[in-house]
């Protein structure tokens, strides 16, 4: 198998298991309508560990530009490669959602809601602040490409790497996820994403392309920070990148913060206006 078909087949698998839990909770008069968080996170950690298994040993199972570009960045993975891995990834993700729409072809007519329709196939933000929400994708993934080098690093009997990266993914999805939904993977949700936009749903509404670009540029900086910031802290390889990246990330922190709490004061401001009047 080449590279370029691992990673179309791992993602493939990523998405039909991920947006797949997804689509099994929201939409209507699924068995596993209602069933919660709980059962989402857990089901896309378990989707990346069958992802890993299955094509592992043929590509390394990025299944995810982040982890990608964060590789490259510090030298696990040739820059050639690197257009190849995305391209096959971002495939492998309209494929996946493909699947799962024809999965549940009677269900889509059953559910009116536009927006639930959409979040079977994007990530949607649960208060919509892009600055902010650009921020917990950056952390997210920040997250996990530092935990799959941590993760690297250590000895564990063969063949549970996938199930210790699975772990990771349902960590991070039950500690940091509920912001945004947690992409942290440009693919999993550009992918989907595009797929919403040309497949027949009923009743389907627009695919929210005014959001789309957080979560890419989050997981995009979040990877290449995450790997950098390893290879610094964890080797003392120090260097212009660090700071440059270091110095980004911490003026996109402050600036979401200060716009935050300016929205925070002008509410306070208003409903002391109202009250008043």
């Amino acid at each position: 198998m080449t590279e370029f078909l691992a990673e179309v087949i791992g993602t493939m698998i990523l998405i039909i298991f991920g947006a797949g839990v997804v689509a099994g909770v929201v939409l209507k008069d699924s068995k596993a309508e209602n069933s919660g968080w709980i059962v989402i996170t857990i089901a896309w950690g378990l989707a990346v560990t069958m992802g890993v298994y299955a094509v592992g040993n043929f590509s390394g199972a990025h299944l995810n530009p982040a982890v990608t570009l964060g590789f490259a960045s510090i030298g696990e993975l040739p820059w050639a490669k690197v257009p190849v891995y995305i391209a096959a990834q971002i495939i492998g993700a309209i494929i996946g959602a493909a699947i799962v729409f024809f999965n549940y072809l009677p269900h889509w007519s059953r559910t009116e809601d536009k927006t639930t329709k959409l979040a079977v196939f994007a990530t949607i933000p649960a208060i919509r602040r892009p600055l902010s929400n650009l921020v917990s994708e950056i952390i997210g993934t920040t997250v996990l490409v530092m935990g799959l080098l941590f993760i690297g690093a250590n000895e564990f009997t063969e063949g549970l790497n996938p199930l210790i990266v699975g772990a990771l993914i349902i960590a991070i999805g039950m500690s940091l996820g509920g912001t945004t939904g947690y992409a942290i993977n440009p693919a999993r949700d550009l992918g989907p994403r595009i797929a919403h936009a040309l497949l027949p749903i009923p009743g389907k509404g627009d695919s929210d392309w005014s959001y789309a670009w957080v979560p890419i540029v989050g997981p995009v900086f979040g990877g290449i920070y995450g790997a950098v910031f390893y290879k610094a802290i964890f080797t003392n390889a120090y260097g212009l990148p660090f700071w440059i990246l270091s110095a980004v990330f911490l003026s996109v922190l402050l600036t979401a913060a200060v716009a935050e709490l300016r929205t925070s004061r002008q509410k306070a401001e208003q409903l002391e206006e109202t009250t008043v009047s």
